[in-house]
């Protein structure tokens, strides 16, 4: 009959020699170790006993500690304020972390997680994660090492903060803690954090972050190749590395206790590769026995680091064999008991109750710099005294007014500091407020935005650039997984406001092709929580992108998608300069409310047809109307501004008067922003002729052939003609 761990771990401890008078086996820290081994029991009876809850239907997700428990001692060689970002194998740190803040709770903290209780204390019965503000551990549901540019980010916030006025809810020698596993060591999530950690170890920036790579030698079902993880952790240079083995549980504290000392001190990064190993299989219904032999996985319980620490225990003649299986058992015993106390514990009932971190809002205080701010920064002339700005340079001016009385916003990205950006929108920044606020980044996007995720988390206002649209792709999980996800899964208790300024959209002369052009936002129209503004017009522009700062402040992940072919537009019809317009300075709210999330704005009178649009379709489609006015067809233009959510109240209010509806979509005809708009306005009962006109199912080709697939002015005159002789 097979054994399992647990058995295996009695029967082991039954057998255990005491050790002879005069052989015991001095210890260096027995109080430290019997400290570890309570943990580790924790840890590995919530396991087991988080199985039995799933047999009884109260458990609903099951992904062991089971020999990762070795990772108590990282927490251990930590302080409890120190932020921690965890890999899911991480009950014994948790146990660990719980004990040095002398909180008792941690037992029921894992029960009602793994329960999805609306008790528990860090997703409020959203999800099984290790989490709880009070001890410092921000909740992590990252399977493949997601979470690796945070903890960059915030590590490198933290540096940061040492030389500006933001003071992180942390303490200023805080060491950053971040656990992963050997598989998600070959992501490149991993591999960009890690890459950045030693470009800026390399340049002596300040990153006070532990990294631990907890190696059990497999991901799910592939094994890790012999020596690879060795090499490859150690090959990163200016990076700190050091091995421990799981199994020797003194060795594994002085390690963590000494990679932590360096990293506190001399505020750069480490790596420990922390050998350990996998009981109980991947997680949840994973049936290991259909990859591996039997006696392989019994084989590794030899590996166990709770008999590892107990028999080290018992060697140094600090417990018998008797006492340790005493306290195994006791343990066992109290977690237990505590989970049947749980059961039919209170969950998340409603829709509302589930949604409630998302949308949740608050009051925003007014952020206008002094009138002597603003004329130290902009000099002699303030731009709302000067000449009509175009919309490149209009989002200048209200970054530089939002640098200006924000000590902690943050301009950064891919050539936005020296060069002031490919298209010059950010041109001058860095002169007017130095490299702190405003600096270049290497050519990762998702360290740009990972270094926006944990800049939010430790106070600062991250303002990222991504330099393409197309090149978002390569890291938009970082907004979907990671920044958008952080309110639900922490219920509110941790947030990363951001606003992310994205160059995009298509239509741009003289440097074409699909990267430069891409006309895709479905990805970021379907998270959960993210707002997509799109300015289209200079005299817009201003409140949109205050109006994104302020919902930052409240904690919500916020894209500014600028269109490259409007920034430097400056007119509409040649010569009119009416794609220029006086800067809009910042006022204090409510005087801003005309540019609040779900407002809409319209141009003309016409009462034939309504042009609903955005972006560069707002210019195509007031030009497209000047010439349908000579055919006597009035038209009305509406620029949706927000593209999620959709502005559907002032949509369909909008609409109330007209018979007849184009919508007028630059993206694509599937997944495009025009079938949302469609269905807002079908499922609002809108009982008017509608029709939409869209770009092709296309990439973006180069030069003139573009024009055969993007959406053109003489199409939405088609389908007005069209529409009204129906």
């Amino acid at each position: 009959m097979s054994e399992s761990i647990d058995d295996h771990l009695v029967r082991r401890l039954r057998t255990w020699p005491q050790p002879p008078v005069g052989a015991v086996q001095e210890l260096a820290d027995s109080e430290g170790l019997l400290t570890l081994f309570d943990a580790q029991l924790q840890s590995r009876h919530l396991d087991l006993t988080i199985r039995w809850l799933q047999t009884q239907g109260e458990a609903f997700y099951t992904i062991a500690s089971a020999g990762h428990e070795s990772n108590g001692a990282v927490a251990m060689a930590l302080r409890s304020s120190d932020p921690a970002l965890l890999h899911y194998r991480s009950g014994a740190f948790y146990a660990a972390r719980s004990a040095q803040a002398l909180s008792a709770t941690a037992i029921d903290d894992v029960l009602r997680s793994a329960m999805a209780s609306a008790d528990d204390p860090i997703s409020g019965g959203r999800h099984k994660v290790f989490g709880h503000a009070a001890l410092s551990i921000i909740p992590q549901t990252s399977t493949i090492g997601s979470h690796l540019p945070r903890a960059f980010g915030l590590a490198y916030a933290l540096g940061l903060a040492s030389r500006s006025e933001v003071r992180p809810q942390w303490p200023s020698d805080s060491v950053v803690v971040c656990s992963f596993g050997d598989a998600s060591a070959n992501h490149s999530t991993t591999v960009g954090a890690l890459n950045a950690s030693s470009y800026c170890a390399h340049q002596g920036v300040r990153l006070p972050i532990l990294y631990v790579c907890e190696d059990n030698g497999i991901g799910i079902s592939t094994r890790s190749p012999a020596g690879w993880l060795e090499r490859s952790l150690a090959s990163w240079p200016a990076l700190e590395h050091a091995m421990a083995d799981g199994t020797r549980p003194g060795d594994v504290l002085d390690t963590a206790s000494r990679l932590v000392d360096i990293v506190r001190a001399e505020r750069r990064p480490a790596i420990l590769h922390l050998r350990t190993v996998r009981f109980m299989g991947h997680a949840g219904s994973d049936a290991e026995i259909a990859y591996r032999s039997r006696k392989e996985i019994e084989d590794e319980f030899a590996l166990d680091p709770v008999l590892a620490t107990a028999g080290a225990l018992i060697d140094a003649g600090v417990l018998t064999p008797g006492e340790a299986l005493a306290r195994y058992a006791e343990v066992r015993v109290e977690v237990m008991e505590r989970a049947k106390e749980l059961l039919g514990t209170n969950r998340l009932d409603t829709r509302e109750s589930v949604m409630a971190p998302i949308v949740m809002r608050r009051s925003r205080a007014d952020s206008v710099a002094s009138a002597d701010r603003r004329a130290q920064v902009f000099g002699a002339k303030l731009p709302e005294d000067g000449a009509d700005l175009t919309l490149a340079q209009t989002i200048n001016a209200t970054l530089t007014d939002v640098l200006a009385a924000r000590p902690e916003a943050l301009v950064f990205g891919e050539d936005v500091g020296r060069k002031g950006g490919v298209y010059g929108v950010t041109r001058g920044l860095r002169r007017g407020f130095g490299a702190t606020q405003v600096f270049d980044t290497l050519l990762d996007e998702q360290t740009i935005l990972g270094t926006a995720l944990g800049a939010g988390l430790a106070g600062f206002l991250p303002i990222p650039e991504i330099q393409y649209l197309a090149y978002l792709h390569n890291a938009e999980d970082q907004l979907r997984g990671e920044a958008a996800t952080l309110r639900f899964f922490s219920d509110g208790q941790y947030e990363n406001g951001m606003v992310v300024r994205v160059a995009g959209l298509a239509y741009q002369k003289g440097f074409g092709g699909h990267f430069h052009n891409d006309n895709s936002v479905a990805v970021l129209r379907d998270i959960p929580g993210l707002v997509l503004a799109v300015p289209s017009h200079p005299a817009s522009a201003p409140g949109l992108l205050r109006e994104c700062v302020a919902l930052a402040d409240e904690g919500r992940v916020c894209v500014f998608l600028e269109p490259i072919a409007l920034y430097h537009e400056r007119d509409l019809r040649d010569g009119d300069s009416g794609w220029t317009a006086p800067y809009a300075a910042p006022a204090p709210w409510p005087a801003e409310a005309a540019h609040e999330l779900g407002r809409v704005r319209t141009y003309g009178e016409g009462r034939d047809v309504l042009l609903v649009t955005f972006g560069n379709g707002v210019r195509m489609s007031l030009r497209a109307a000047g010439r349908l006015a000579d055919e006597r067809i009035g038209c009305t233009v509406l620029d949706l501004q927000w593209l999620a959510p959709l502005p559907r109240e002032e949509l369909l209010r909008t609409t109330e008067v007209f018979a007849a509806v184009v919508v007028v979509d630059e993206t694509r005809e599937s997944g495009g922003v025009s079938e949302s708009v469609v269905t807002a306005l079908v499922d609002g009962g809108y009982p008017g002729r509608i029709r939409r006109v869209t770009s092709a199912d296309s990439f973006i080709p180069l030069g003139p052939a573009a024009d055969h697939v993007l959406l053109a002015e003489h199409e939405i005159i088609a389908a007005v003609r069209t529409l009204l002789a129906e």
